[in-house]
Protein backbone atom coordinates (compact mmCIF):
# COMPACT_ATOMS: atom_id res chain seq x y z
CA UNK A 1 0.00 0.00 0.00
CA UNK A 2 2.57 2.70 0.93
CA UNK A 3 4.57 1.84 -2.35
CA UNK A 4 1.95 3.01 -4.65
CA UNK A 5 1.40 6.08 -2.18
CA UNK A 6 5.02 6.76 -2.44
CA UNK A 7 5.29 5.88 -6.25
CA UNK A 8 1.82 8.79 -6.31
CA UNK A 9 3.76 11.16 -4.04
CA UNK A 10 6.91 11.32 -6.43
CA UNK A 11 4.99 11.43 -9.25
CA UNK A 12 3.24 14.82 -7.90
CA UNK A 13 6.45 16.26 -6.55
CA UNK A 14 8.32 15.46 -9.93
CA UNK A 15 5.41 17.04 -11.59
CA UNK A 16 5.30 20.40 -9.70
CA UNK A 17 9.39 20.28 -10.38
CA UNK A 18 8.59 20.15 -14.00
CA UNK A 19 5.84 22.81 -14.98
CA UNK A 20 7.90 24.67 -17.31
CA UNK A 21 9.42 21.82 -19.30
CA UNK A 22 7.60 20.89 -22.24
CA UNK A 23 4.40 18.07 -22.34
CA UNK A 24 6.50 15.81 -24.14
CA UNK A 25 9.27 15.94 -21.94
CA UNK A 26 7.21 15.17 -19.06
CA UNK A 27 5.81 12.22 -20.76
CA UNK A 28 9.14 10.92 -21.24
CA UNK A 29 10.42 11.52 -17.58
CA UNK A 30 7.20 10.10 -16.62
CA UNK A 31 7.32 6.85 -18.57
CA UNK A 32 11.04 6.24 -17.16
CA UNK A 33 9.89 6.88 -13.73
CA UNK A 34 7.18 3.76 -14.03
CA UNK A 35 9.52 1.47 -15.35
CA UNK A 36 12.11 2.24 -12.96
CA UNK A 37 11.45 3.98 -9.36
CA UNK A 38 14.06 2.41 -8.00
CA UNK A 39 16.19 4.17 -10.42
CA UNK A 40 15.22 7.23 -10.17
CA UNK A 41 14.84 7.28 -6.31
CA UNK A 42 18.86 6.33 -6.39
CA UNK A 43 19.47 8.91 -8.76
CA UNK A 44 17.87 11.42 -6.16
CA UNK A 45 18.92 10.46 -2.82
CA UNK A 46 22.78 10.71 -4.62
CA UNK A 47 21.66 14.00 -5.89
CA UNK A 48 20.50 14.87 -2.86
CA UNK A 49 23.51 14.54 -1.14
CA UNK A 50 25.62 15.87 -3.69
CA UNK A 51 23.70 19.04 -3.09
CA UNK A 52 24.68 19.12 0.36
CA UNK A 53 28.06 18.43 -0.55
CA UNK A 54 28.48 21.24 -3.33
CA UNK A 55 26.37 24.26 -1.84
CA UNK A 56 22.91 23.50 -3.71
CA UNK A 57 24.12 23.62 -7.25
CA UNK A 58 21.64 21.74 -8.69
CA UNK A 59 23.64 21.94 -12.02
CA UNK A 60 26.79 20.82 -10.46
CA UNK A 61 25.32 17.73 -8.55
CA UNK A 62 23.21 16.55 -11.94
CA UNK A 63 26.80 16.90 -14.01
CA UNK A 64 28.37 14.77 -11.20
CA UNK A 65 25.47 12.04 -10.46
CA UNK A 66 23.64 12.10 -14.03
CA UNK A 67 26.52 10.42 -16.10
CA UNK A 68 26.82 7.83 -13.57
CA UNK A 69 23.78 6.38 -14.83
CA UNK A 70 23.19 7.11 -18.48
CA UNK A 71 23.33 3.41 -19.23
CA UNK A 72 20.31 2.62 -17.24
CA UNK A 73 18.52 5.43 -18.24
CA UNK A 74 18.78 4.56 -21.90
CA UNK A 75 18.12 0.99 -20.94
CA UNK A 76 14.53 2.12 -19.67
CA UNK A 77 13.52 4.15 -22.53
CA UNK A 78 11.05 2.66 -25.24
CA UNK A 79 12.01 2.95 -28.83
CA UNK A 80 9.87 5.61 -29.18
CA UNK A 81 11.25 7.71 -26.17
CA UNK A 82 14.52 7.03 -27.80
CA UNK A 83 13.08 8.72 -31.08
CA UNK A 84 11.93 11.40 -29.73
CA UNK A 85 15.03 11.47 -27.72
CA UNK A 86 16.87 11.49 -31.42
CA UNK A 87 14.22 14.24 -32.77
CA UNK A 88 15.03 16.65 -29.62
CA UNK A 89 18.31 16.25 -30.36
CA UNK A 90 18.65 17.21 -34.33
CA UNK A 91 18.23 13.17 -35.56
CA UNK A 92 21.61 12.14 -34.20
CA UNK A 93 20.83 9.27 -30.99
CA UNK A 94 22.94 10.62 -27.71
CA UNK A 95 26.12 9.76 -27.08
CA UNK A 96 27.93 10.24 -23.88
CA UNK A 97 27.43 12.70 -20.78
CA UNK A 98 30.17 15.37 -20.78
CA UNK A 99 31.51 16.73 -18.35
CA UNK A 100 29.55 19.90 -18.51
CA UNK A 101 26.16 18.25 -18.19
CA UNK A 102 25.20 18.41 -21.70
CA UNK A 103 25.25 15.36 -23.73
CA UNK A 104 28.06 14.38 -27.03
CA UNK A 105 26.25 14.67 -30.43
Amino acid sequence: MFGKLKQVAMKKLLQSQMKNVPEDQQQMIMEMLEKDPELFQKIATEMQAELKTNGNNQMAAAMKVLPKYQQQIMAVMSPEMKEKLAKMMGGKMPGAFRPDGTINQ
